[in-house]
């Protein structure tokens, strides 16, 4: 499996960012990798279609806010939290804090 296309920290522009953040369930996974570490693709949000989650971690990857590691038949993902503090310093802390301060995209009405 070839390692996915990352934007590099200079190319994570505001607007892709804001993007990839404008769906509840990003957002979503989003809060569950900022509790650290990296995860298994399919493991976060496991009552989501493989399809549908692999929409999103496209749309967060290619905004800046992931990182994808090919390890044999699975991708690890992990939230780019340094490269975000560095680009736009404090934004992440926000969105955090809002998810955190939110209901589940499951339960968002």
């Amino acid at each position: 499996m070839d390692a996915p296309r990352h934007p590099s920290r200079a190319e994570i522009r505001i607007q892709d960012v804001f993007a990839a953040l404008a769906s509840p369930m990003r957002l979503e996974m989003i809060g569950i990798l900022a509790t650290g570490g990296e995860q298994r693709c399919g493991g976060v949000l496991t009552e989501v279609s493989k399809s549908t989650l692999t929409h999103h971690w496209r749309v967060l990857r290619e905004g800046g806010l992931i990182r994808q590691r090919p390890v044999g038949r699975e991708l690890l993902v992990s939230l780019r939290q340094e490269d975000l503090d560095a680009r736009f310093p404090g934004l992440l802390d926000v969105v955090l804090t809002a998810v955190r301060d939110s209901p589940p995209a499951s339960l968002a009405t």
